[in-house]
């Protein structure tokens, strides 16, 4: 990988994104038959637009130990399915209930409340599949496998991804309190982007410790990628980021900037990214994509 001077992101991020789309794409069918619906809502969300943020983390942790993205790719992959299924949920009317995600009618408003619901559990489920091919397990290690999906639905049930949604659900209009804006954020959001990477080092069979830096690293930057997030429902462009700003505060949700005000959480955001950054010292210029995509999460307009 080229130094940081030369190392060029756009690229790096269009390459990967090509990468991924093009495996998402082969694995799933044209919609035909009784759940052609089904599949035509789950396609409508997949290929929605999205960053692919958590499976090109997964690439970048894998090549930041020195591990190549065809071990990785099936389960980069399967991370869009979970987070693009929470996406869909997170806008049905019984939760967010939000009009328009990335420019585009919400999965529900194009495909009613129960295919859309339906879409997302597909969408779950069909993650686990893509990530325990018989294909897979001839690349990497059962063990390591097993250790990677245990991983990744730690941080996307109850004690990670869905957890920080109830809890955000059930502090709505309530007085602002930082420990449990914390325990939100670090769940909702940042498990999954934690356990993206840190599954990337996983399948490349690295050393406890470069696994434990990269798991710190991730843990940062999934904050501070939530907290850019709150920031952005403040001070984003509505039809940059598809959807309406404001969002937050007319609901009352708990964020950074309602319990510390704006400065103080741009702030710990840059803090979090530094350290982030500084987690991968012992790491050569195969880090490199690792360390500008931290700084893009606080650079980036949506």
């Amino acid at each position: 990988m080229a130094d940081e001077g030369r190392f060029d992101l756009k690229a790096y991020l269009s390459d990967k994104r090509t990468v991924v789309d093009g495996a998402l794409r082969a694995w799933f069918p044209e919609p035909e038959g009784l759940v052609s619906d089904l599949i035509a809502a789950m396609k409508y969300s997949l290929f929605a637009g999205g960053k692919r943020l958590r499976p090109i983390l997964c690439i970048a942790g894998c090549e930041a130990v020195g591990g190549t993205q065809e071990d990785v790719i099936a389960v980069a992959c399967s991370l869009e399915l979970i987070h693009t299924y929470s996406l869909i949920h997170d806008d049905l009317p019984l939760m967010d209930d939000d009009d328009f995600r990335r420019g585009k009618p919400t999965n529900h408003k194009v495909f009613g409340d129960a295919i859309a619901l339906l879409a997302g559990d597909g969408l779950l489920t069909e993650a686990f599949r893509m990530m325990t091919t018989k294909e897979i397990s001839e690349r990497v290690s059962p063990v390591v496998l097993v250790k990677a999906v245990q991983m990744i639905s730690l941080a996307a049930g109850c004690d990670g991804m869905v957890g920080g949604q109830v809890v955000d659900i059930q502090s709505e209009g309530k007085e602002p309190d930082f420990e449990i804006v914390k325990y939100m954020h670090a769940r909702k959001t940042g498990a999954l982007i934690t356990a993206s990477v840190t599954a990337g080092a996983v399948l490349a069979e690295a050393g406890e410790n470069a696994i434990s830096l990269i798991h710190s690293f991730g843990e940062k930057a999934g904050l501070a990628f939530q907290i850019a997030d709150d920031i952005l429902d403040i001070e984003g462009d509505s039809e940059i980021l598809g959807k309406q700003v404001g969002a937050d505060q007319n609901k009352g949700k708990m964020t950074y900037p309602a319990v510390l005000g704006l400065d103080e959480s741009k702030r710990i955001q840059s803090d979090l990214i530094q350290s982030a950054i500084g987690d991968l010292s012992e790491f050569g210029s195969n880090a490199e994509p690792l360390r500008q995509i931290a700084r893009y999460i606080i650079e980036r307009k949506k």
